[in-house]
């Protein structure tokens, strides 16, 4: 009898985790958990997230390229701004940049943690990474912008004190960054999908499906729920533990931009994993669109809703970087520059990009 249940838990545990996630979440929120509670809710948590990359690969095999990486990306950014929402709104003045923190925070991982991991784990294993330039660079350029136009722009107004946009100005950043993102995905899915597809080591587009079975529509769409599912849990227990770990970075004696730095760590965990299994199959493209996406769509999607949130919002909304992350911000897009137009990369320089993310968890901890 053991013997088969421990069977039936191993096999179905991409289900059972996700219903236990949101199961814990309505019994402990808003509730103080002791410390053996904090520990369940984390390995729960740290399920969930492995869950969420599971189905996101059911999804993504059954829509194709590029709408797989693309659901993954939107999916796990709603779920970044409604705790990123929730937070600002338990936090108060404390929390003022907390949105800055949180969306800078994911540039840089997206941009250099998945990208150079994705690079160095692909050229290691296949000698040289192949990606597609046109569409890697078109996704560059509009991660580029949407950052100007929403986190180092705001340092240098003058309509009102301090890193912040006026409420004209907000709007105006909001709606670009609405109109970027939507023309982005209009490109990626629509008019040069194939730009946004693997290559073959001879720079030919895959536009066919990998030999592997193609899961019934059925099962997708109970992927796609559970994937909501596991998304919201993984959130939901986040905001759970996170006075835990404020309360931990405060005793510490770090910044609080490291609750930040936490948050997107965690949200992003699960489009890592992807992009790596994808990198090791020798899809760099998708990798590379998992990661350029995620910025995209974590600017695109939360300077929009913070915009709108802000009306209600009990302190100010700093979004302006300081002269240190304007430099990092400033080095990442060089370097990816330079990474995405040979089309091809050697392990130097996913390396590069690693040693980037490193500077920036180093000043984030040490500024």
């Amino acid at each position: 009898m053991i013997p088969r249940l421990r069977g039936f838990l191993l096999a179905q545990w991409t289900t059972i985790v996700p219903v236990l996630a949101v199961v814990l979440l309505v019994l402990t929120w808003g509730r103080s958990l002791p410390g053996g509670g904090v520990a369940l809710l984390t390995l729960v948590l740290a399920g969930s997230v492995l869950a969420a990359v599971h189905h996101a690969e059911v999804v993504a095999h059954r829509v194709g390229e590029p709408f797989g990486s693309l659901i993954l990306a939107v999916a796990v950014t709603v779920i970044e701004v409604a705790l990123i929402v929730t937070l600002m709104i338990d936090g108060g003045d404390k929390s003022a940049t907390l949105a800055r923190d949180t969306v800078f925070a994911a540039v840089m991982i997206t941009c250099n943690g998945i990208v150079g991991l994705s690079l160095l784990v692909g050229s290691l294993r296949h000698k040289v990474a192949i990606f597609n330039p046109e569409g890697s660079g078109a996704a560059l350029a509009t991660v580029a912008t949407l950052a100007t136009l929403c986190l180092v722009l705001p340092t240098f107004t003058t309509s009102k004190p301090g890193p912040e946009y006026s409420s004209a100005q907000l709007i105006f950043a909001a709606l670009a960054s609405l109109v970027l993102y939507g023309l982005f995905v209009t490109t990626q899915t629509v008019r040069h999908r194939s730009y946004f597809l693997p290559l073959t080591r001879q720079g030919e587009v895959i536009s066919a499906p990998e030999h592997i079975e193609m899961p019934t529509n059925r099962a997708a769409l109970t992927s796609l729920a559970l994937l909501g599912l596991a998304l919201v849990g993984v959130v939901g227990l986040a905001k759970g533990v996170s006075p835990t770990i404020e309360t931990a970075i405060d005793s510490a004696g770090l910044p609080h931009a490291v609750v930040g730095v936490l948050i997107a760590l965690l949200i992003l965990l699960p489009e890592t994993i992807a992009a790596v299994r994808a990198a090791r199959r020798d899809r760099v493209q998708i990798s590379l669109n998992l990661g350029l996406g995620s910025a995209m769509a974590s600017i695109g999607l939360t300077i929009p809703t913070v915009a709108i949130a802000s009306i209600w919002l009990p302190g100010p909304l700093v979004l302006g970087l300081g002269a240190t992350h304007m430099v990092l911000l400033a080095l990442t897009i060089g370097v990816g520059i330079l990474t995405v137009v040979p089309g091809r990369a050697t392990p130097l320089q996913g390396g590069v990009h690693l040693v980037l993310l490193a500077a920036y968890l180093e000043l984030a901890i040490n500024p």
